[in-house]
């Protein structure tokens, strides 16, 4: 079984970046990030300054969730957590009621003339809902920008937004920053993504882009390819000698009984399906490019000065 997935790590090929970025994920319910492992280290400084800030901030907003403050003040302590924990400059890097076209956002963060994320903050005692993402949605859809943070300062969602044929986001991550501990590998790098040297890096653009390769629909398209299938069916012949199966009913048993439907008949896993078989088709096409390239022998005829037999002195 080795072998199915050796193929189905060669058929993904990850970008160099995303490969050394993330090992694995775990998402439950709503697309929460509750496990995420990125091989890129977190610096020394940045580690020491989320060790002391992240405790710091959790009782802040324990008390600020007590005395149940308005929005307006939760912005500040969205500020705060900006700077004291991210590492953006207040001044130059944190801009407030950020207008565009118009409209405004609470909080945006800018790296020189570009505007990394939009923040839409939201009073700590009000539950984040699909509405107020909606506006953030069209403020970033207005001006290119790609991630937008919804957030009430305990509950942080981080979303990107698409704009190729509609506007659409996609949830990437979710925490509940009370529950944070930064001293834990794995949670110190999650925040570390939100970063301003994480944010320099590109780092949630390549986590972007690793999930958008390696998730549960891609996984299970892949097994329902050629590659795979045959593989599947070889092992099968070395588990027992002289046994006849084909591909087709090895292909009907993966999709109807070892694959959840939901993957298959889903409207992502449809799509996901669809872009897997133009790879492969695209695959196949270049193997045969290849092929065509190799150059012929070359036919020895006489008077080929190229011939070492025609030579003189042979």
């Amino acid at each position: 079984m080795n072998n199915v997935l050796s193929n189905i790590t060669r058929l993904i090929q990850p970008t160099q970046k995303t490969a050394r970025l993330i090992s694995g994920v775990s998402v439950e319910n709503k697309c929460q990030l509750k496990e995420v492992a990125i091989m890129s280290n977190v610096p020394a400084a940045v580690s020491k300054r989320l060790n002391t800030a992240v405790p710091k901030f959790k009782k802040v907003l324990s008390l600020a969730r007590e005395r149940d403050i308005n929005e307006s003040d939760t912005v500040t302590i969205v500020t705060d957590m900006l700077e004291e924990i991210f590492g953006f400059d207040k001044y130059s890097e944190i801009t407030r009621e950020y207008s565009i076209q118009g409209t405004y956002c609470d909080l945006a963060i800018k790296s020189g003339k570009k505007i990394e994320y939009l923040l839409e903050v939201k009073a700590i005692g009000l539950t984040l809902k699909e509405n107020h993402l909606r506006q953030a949605e069209t403020y970033a859809s207005k001006e290119g920008i790609k991630w937008v943070v919804l957030t009430n300062g305990i509950n942080w969602e981080i979303y990107r937004v698409n704009v190729d044929v509609k506007v659409e986001s996609e949830l990437l991550f979710s925490f509940d920053f009370l529950e944070m501990n930064p001293r834990k590998s794995d949670e110190q790098e999650q925040l570390f993504l939100l970063c301003k040297r994480g944010v320099k890096k590109d780092l949630i653009d390549e986590f972007y882009e690793y999930k958008q390769s390696v998730n549960r629909y891609t996984i299970g398209a892949l097994l329902l390819t050629e590659p795979i299938v045959n593989t599947v069916r070889r092992e099968l012949r070395k588990i027992k000698t002289g046994i006849k199966v084909d591909s087709a009913e090895i292909r009907e048993l993966i999709s109807q009984e070892v694959i959840k439907r939901e993957i298959l008949e889903s409207e992502t896993g449809k799509e996901t399906n669809k872009q897997v078989e133009r790879l492969m088709k695209q695959q196949e096409r270049a193997k045969l490019k290849s092929k065509k390239r190799v150059t012929k022998p070359e036919v020895d005829i006489p008077g080929n000065t190229n011939n070492p037999i025609n030579q003189t002195g042979l």
